[in-house]
């Protein structure tokens, strides 16, 4: 049976050591009291809660996934899961991050987001039913009314209702402007909404009294494609005017999905039958709602694939401490043994190195984009907003593309260190693997991610954002670069920093000729700038360490920070040189192979 211990230390580190997130909280009015001690204060209590009652229900809920009845369209959780569920909501968790002028306890996004690390490591299935919740409250919170504020998001803040979105239809995923879903205005200014959307993660589930769906829907003379698509609410149960539940709306669950992993969420096939709702925001600009929804979903995404390479790398660990194969290549290391835990040998090492490097460079970039986000929405002054959001923006693909990449190599090595125990189902390795894979699907795809990147983040403004960050990448090499000690950190992003400006103008070049180009240069492209924004967190994190131990700190934690950087730059970034290669090989060699495909 598989472990599970929240990596709090690690966190501390890079929230109050390296980002120092409490100077930044003093430039915020809303959060200038929060200190570190709140901070640590309260993830200690969230890990808790994801060890000691999310994590428990893993595999269970794994094994028994969820079940509809196809009478009642009812759809029944795993064993175990409502009651977690309960928990979280009187321990006032759903409450953390939002507005306490809806109820909310106010607390910054990073701390929201270290909290749903944990979850994630725990529990994906189980934490995606509030998890979702959360996209749905911030759309709201950006663009509902008044009164829809006031109906929805007290509930939806204390847990008591769930939301979810309703975007993806059987003919069309990420190409949004196929949809077909109908919205036929009414005299009360309402909407009757009709159609059928599939792959809806909490769609429906025992949790809840009420689940709140935003839905993308047409209406009868809206313009074709995306610019023809309004957002709407569409309850579960109707909601009257004194706030009570009312009736049974026309939205419910046809069947769920039977699929690789996540067996704990169910993930819907939804109807609309002349179902009731309303609007937010305006008419045909409804994919201003979902993206606040989407940007949201994607760096939680990203979260997921960080918690999953998180668990799998401590039973990893563990699991090579206490397993005896073979000899050392060097001679036997464990001599009162019959053979040497497999630890000492070098391939297990790099596979858990592999692992380790991926979670804490995550950890890094995902506290970074928080507290981005944190900046855009709360700090007082434009230009910090207005960068923060330019930033922001940039970073999210890398965030959700690049982590759940990594999560896959991470989950894949970690079950590879168990060799046939980590293809059997007691240990929970194959669960971590099966459960990261629709990471790097939903929310869109990771090439959809790559093309957002390269296309409309990088050369969409001829890469001005990208030259943001490397004057970020700029300034420390400047601060460290005649730091002997800094020297293996540094020297590779100074010339990678150097490299992108070159990469990157090659293939906008060539984008203007052949559009394919990017295409098939993407990919590639954004892994190459994953490197680079991990490799900055690394020498960041790298400074800090040898800083502490110079100044006489005996921790191993901060030798084990600089053995694990040093893994990175030597095993792992170089991966950058080939990307490159690859990526500049052009689209050639992919579209003209009409005779392959014939």
């Amino acid at each position: 049976m598989p472990t599970y211990n929240p990596p709090l230390r690690d966190m501390q580190f890079v929230l109050h050591e390296v980002l120092k997130v409490s100077d930044d909280f003093k430039q915020i009015p809303k959060h200038a009291d929060i200190d570190a001690d709140t901070i640590n204060a309260v993830l200690e209590e969230g890990g808790k809660f994801a060890a000691e009652v999310a994590f428990p229900l893993n595999i269970s809920g794994d094994a028994e996934g969820c079940k509809i009845d196809q009478t009642t369209h009812a759809v029944t959780t795993p064993k175990g899961f409502k009651e977690a569920y309960k928990q979280y909501i009187e321990g006032g968790w759903a409450a953390l991050g939002c507005a306490p002028e809806f109820g909310g306890q106010g607390l910054p996004y990073v701390v929201n987001g270290s909290f749903y690390e944990m979850l994630n490591s725990a529990n994906q299935a189980w934490t995606m039913y509030p998890g979702l919740t959360h996209g749905a409250y911030a759309a709201l919170e950006a663009h509902g009314t008044p009164e829809q504020q006031a109906t929805y998001l007290p509930k939806m803040t204390t847990g008591e209702w769930t939301g979810s979105m309703c975007l993806t239809e059987p003919h069309c995923g990420t190409d949004l402007g196929l949809m077909r879903t109908k919205a036929e205005p009414q005299a009360d200014g309402t909407y009757r909404i009709t159609g059928n959307k599939i792959f809806i993660s909490a769609g429906e589930h025992d949790m809840t009294d009420n689940i709140i769906h935003l839905v993308l829907a047409r209406l009868p003379d809206a313009p074709p494609g995306i610019k023809g698509v309004s957002l709407f609410i569409v309850p579960k149960v109707l909601v009257n005017k004194d706030g009570s539940l009312g009736e049974r709306n026309g939205i419910y669950c046809g069947g769920l999905e039977h699929k690789m992993g996540i067996h704990g969420n169910a993930t819907c096939q939804m109807v609309l039958d002349n179902a009731v709702g309303t609007m937010v925001g305006q008419p045909n600009k409804g994919m201003q709602g979902m993206f606040v929804m989407m940007n949201a979903a994607r760096l939680g995404v990203g979260n997921q694939s960080l918690g999953l390479t998180e668990v799998a790398y401590q039973n990893a660990l563990a699991y090579a401490k206490d397993r005896i194969q073979m000899r050392s290549l060097t001679g036997p290391k464990a001599k009162d043994k019959p053979a040497d835990p497999i630890i000492v040998h070098p391939d297990v090492r790099k596979m858990l190195l592999t692992a380790k490097a991926y979670a804490e460079g995550g950890r890094a970039l995902q506290a970074y984009c928080s507290m981005l986000l944190e900046k855009e929405h709360n700090h007082p002054d434009e230009k910090v907003r207005n960068d923060s959001g330019e930033m922001l923006a940039m970073l999210t693909p890398i965030a959700k593309a690049f982590l759940t990449d990594n999560g896959h190599i991470a989950t894949n090595a970690c079950m590879q260190v168990f060799g046939g125990h980590g293809f059997i189902k007691e240990w929970g390795m194959e669960q971590f693997v099966r459960d990261n894979r629709i990471n790097m699907i939903y929310e869109g795809t990771n090439t959809i991610q790559s093309l957002d990147l390269l296309g409309r983040k990088i050369l969409g403004n001829n890469g001005a954002t990208l030259k943001k960050f490397g004057k970020l990448v700029g300034a420390l090499v400047a601060e460290e670069g005649v730091n002997e000690k800094m020297a293996e950190f540094i020297n590779p992003i100074a010339v990678l920093g150097e490299q992108m400006t070159k990469f990157t103008t090659e293939i906008g070049f060539k984008g203007f000729q052949n559009p394919d180009e990017v295409g098939a240069a993407a990919v590639d492209y954004l892994r190459v700038a994953g490197h680079l924004v991990f490799g900055y967190f690394f020498a960041r994190m790298a400074q800090v360490a040898l800083r502490q131990i110079a100044a006489g700190n005996t921790d191993p934690f901060y030798v084990a920070k600089l053995q694990t950087a040093r893994f990175y730059f030597a095993k792992l970034f170089p991966e950058t040189a080939t990307l490159m290669r690859t990526a500049r090989a052009g689209s050639k060699v992919l579209m003209d192979t009409d005779a392959v495909f014939a």
